[in-house]
């Protein structure tokens, strides 16, 4: 039996069992891929492979149930557990955001070379060459690791409302990393980039995986920032890192209507930032990683304005924590593949683009940090900490000495209120993978201008 058989039973079983439950909503999903990782001159992934499987979801009197399966025969059965999962727990009204249904196939093409075409043998060269790329930059280089992975996944939703919806998309990414040691002295430099276009945005990344390599064989040798409080020019890529980590998490609405004081703290309506502080999350926008037509609810693909002149004006949502706060569904209902239930995910994050000319953004800095690209990073609730990838001082307005293990920290609402200029440039970064709730790996889009923030808390060596 194949989706498109599956596809025509569905609405029918549904309706027999329509009447046990206030919700139904069933996900059938079939995705092919493929997943190579290299560790040094070790193969530790190399693999092709189909999964097929589905969830039902049902909610009943408030209470969820939900069950996973492999084969499709084990539909029905699965479904019965579900709706008696949230017969035996609902005790409550169910509150689900009305929406329109929808019947409807959506496909994001391709618009470059199909991962389908090329063979294994020719990605593993292609991981193997970046590998050498990365082992050849220098002797100081110990530890290389490259990943490479491409899925394509067809979804089929159906509810017991009517929605009737198929949807297919691709996905691609590679990760790079290299560590460099000398005496007792270990830097790593990364990189990550990722597509829905083709295999292509693959190809020729020669100059940006040596610059991973160089930039850790460089940090060897670089003094160490003094760590205190400076103003800090940041890239679009920490920008886009920053308002995706930082506060995009703190705009998911599961978040809030189960903690009242949070939800106080982010009431519609607080000033967070300077009158030309604008802040977007949605998959509307064509050609990114967190694009598509519809959620996992069947929700369609919005553009949700965050924060419209420094005021807090919209929040992400699920069709429940829409209901639950008496707002409109967003699209944002999002699961990483069949095993999870759909919970509250940013798609694509971005700060607008300013008016500050790049340029003009250390004027008048005596002493700050410039910082860009990112290592890595960790958000605890409304407090922060990233490691920038490259970081130079700036001195008198100019830049200055490159300098090494660069943190940046602080609390978000904080530091939004601290932006001092937003530039003219813009960047997207496709290389997201996002993580909540144990579901690791979604891919997402961030970006965003350079920004120039006062009193930033950096870490580094003891003043």
């Amino acid at each position: 039996m194949n989706l498109a058989t599956i596809k025509a039973t569905l609405p029918e079983l549904i309706g027999r069992y329509q009447s046990q439950a206030d919700f139904i909503s069933i996900r059938l999903e079939q995705s092919e891929g493929t997943q190579i990782s290299l560790r040094g001159n070790q193969v530790e992934t190399l693999s092709e492979g189909i999964a097929i499987g589905g969830q039902v979801r049902v909610c009943h009197q408030g209470g969820w149930g939900f069950a996973s399966f492999n084969r499709w025969e084990q539909l029905r059965q699965r479904l019965e557990e579900a709706i008696a999962a949230a017969r035996l727990i609902g005790d409550d009204e169910t509150l689900l955001a009305p929406i329109d249904p929808v019947q409807q196939t959506f496909i994001n093409p391709l618009t470059g070379k199909d991962p389908r075409e090329i063979s294994l043998a020719d990605k593993k060269a292609l991981c193997d060459h970046y590998n050498d790329l990365l082992r050849g930059t220098s002797d100081k280089i110990t530890t290389t690791h490259v990943r490479y992975g491409d899925s394509q996944q067809t979804v089929l939703l159906a509810t017991s409302e009517g929605t009737l919806l198929e949807q297919c998309w691709w996905d691609l990414e590679m990760r790079f990393a290299a560590t460099a040691k000398d005496g007792n002295g270990v830097q790593v430099g990364r990189e990550t980039t990722g597509s829905r276009r083709g295999y292509g945005d693959l190809e020729n990344l020669d100059a940006v995986v040596q610059g991973a390599a160089k930039r850790a064989v460089k940090a060897l040798t670089l003094p160490t920032v003094q760590g205190k409080i400076y103003p800090v020019v940041i890239d679009p890529i920490l920008t886009g890192l920053f308002v995706h980590e930082a506060f995009g998490h703190l705009s998911e609405a599961d978040m809030l209507y189960e903690n009242p004081d949070f939800l106080e703290v982010m009431s519609l309506g607080r000033r967070f930032g300077p009158p030309e502080l604008q802040i977007f999350d949605g998959a509307a926008p064509p050609g990114h990683r967190g694009s598509y037509g519809f959620d996992d609810e069947g929700v369609p693909a919005t553009t949700t304005q965050l924060i419209k002149d420094g005021e807090l004006v919209g929040r992400l949502h699920s069709r429940e924590t829409a209901g639950k706060l008496g707002e409109q569904p967003t699209g944002n209902a999002r699961c990483l593949n069949y095993h999870y239930p759909p919970i509250v995910r940013m798609t694509n994050t971005w700060i607008g683009r300013g008016a500050t000319p790049v340029a003009h953004l250390l004027d008048g800095i005596e002493e700050g940090v410039y910082a860009q690209n990112w290592l890595g990073g960790m958000t605890n609730g409304e407090m922060f900490t990233f490691s920038a990838g490259e970081a130079w001082m700036i001195r008198h307005g100019q830049l200055a000495e490159p300098v090494k293990d660069v943190t940046l920290s602080g609390n978000v609402f904080k530091t939004l209120a601290n932006i001092e200029a937003i530039a003219d440039d813009f960047y997207w970064d496709e290389s997201g993978g996002c993580g909540k709730g144990g579901q690791n790996g979604l891919a997402v889009g961030c970006g965003g201008p350079s920004l120039r923030i006062r009193d930033v808390v950096v870490g580094g060596d003891a003043a």
